[in-house]
């Protein structure tokens, strides 16, 4: 019954091990808004007929003297809380919580079964109008950032003296591929004004914020191609703001990956 209630809301497709959560939200927000709506829209035809000049042809200077009102809007209140607390806090908390650990105690890459990193993580920077993609390389490390080295040949800042920037990955511009069925942390900034990073299917919306690095993740759980948007109005080419998260099976991801890492050695000349 409820899928057929967010079919009928015209709700994209869920792709996402969280997205569930994200929408019963919204569902029951939705639910809440429609009896208000209701409630309010009996509310006024009542008033319309109880205090027509007809019944009334004397103004009366007290006006209703009843607390219904005021119990509507105290049980208003406490259904907000309700969905606050029982269901938007821990929502969050568990996102916080759960956050994927890339990472174990020794600073060594956690890796599944078959040895590959068992989370993939992605640097993301927004830019009037585009996505920049990073990847670290075969040692799981990124190359170190620093502001003096920024240039219109390095406009990452990445240090040319480190060598774990030696192997990292950038593809082209707009460009983005994860493995299915294995979390993805996006650490994202902007590299000039406030962006958003969504992608609806994904149930993913995040600010990108000039200075800042934000974290944030999701598992997808179903192969394809969807659409990243900058969901922040960002300039007047804000529509052209557009690139591509493809979800592959892990052989294809890393074989986007090896193709991609050609050019990492030259990604710094």
């Amino acid at each position: 019954m409820i899928q057929k209630i967010k079919d009928l809301m015209s709700f994209p497709p869920l792709t996402s091990l969280h997205g569930e959560k994200v929408d019963d939200l919204i569902l029951y927000v939705h639910y809440l808004m429609g009896a208000l709506f209701l409630v309010w829209i009996v509310y006024f035809v009542y008033v319309l007929f109880r205090f027509r000049s007809g019944a009334n042809p004397k103004a009366s200077y007290t006006g209703y003297t009843g607390h219904v009102s005021t119990y509507m809007e105290v049980g208003v209140a406490v259904i907000e809380g309700i969905l606050l607390v029982g269901l938007a806090i821990p929502l969050w908390r568990n996102a916080a919580d759960e956050f994927p650990q890339e990472r174990d105690a020794k600073g060594a890459l956690i890796v599944d079964k078959e040895g590959k990193p068992a989370v993939t993580v992605v640097r993301v920077t927004a830019q009037q109008f585009n996505w920049n993609f990073r990847y670290p390389g075969k040692d799981g490390f990124f190359g170190k950032q620093d502001l003096k080295f920024v240039s219109n040949d390095n406009k990452f800042g990445i240090d040319p003296a480190d060598p774990n920037a030696k192997d990292d990955v950038t593809p082209p511009l707009g460009e983005m591929a994860v493995p299915v069925n294995k979390p993805v942390i996006i650490r994202l900034t902007s590299m000039d004004v406030i962006h958003n990073y969504a992608v609806h299917p994904m149930r993913i919306m995040q600010d990108a914020i000039p200075g800042v690095s934000i974290a944030t993740h999701f598992t997808p759980l179903k192969e394809g191609k969807y659409q990243i948007t900058c969901a922040q109005l960002c300039g007047n080419s804000h529509y052209f703001m557009k690139g591509a998260l493809n979800v592959l099976s892990q052989d294809k991801y890393d074989a986007w990956l090896a193709e991609k890492s050609k050019g990492a050695a030259t990604t710094l000349e």
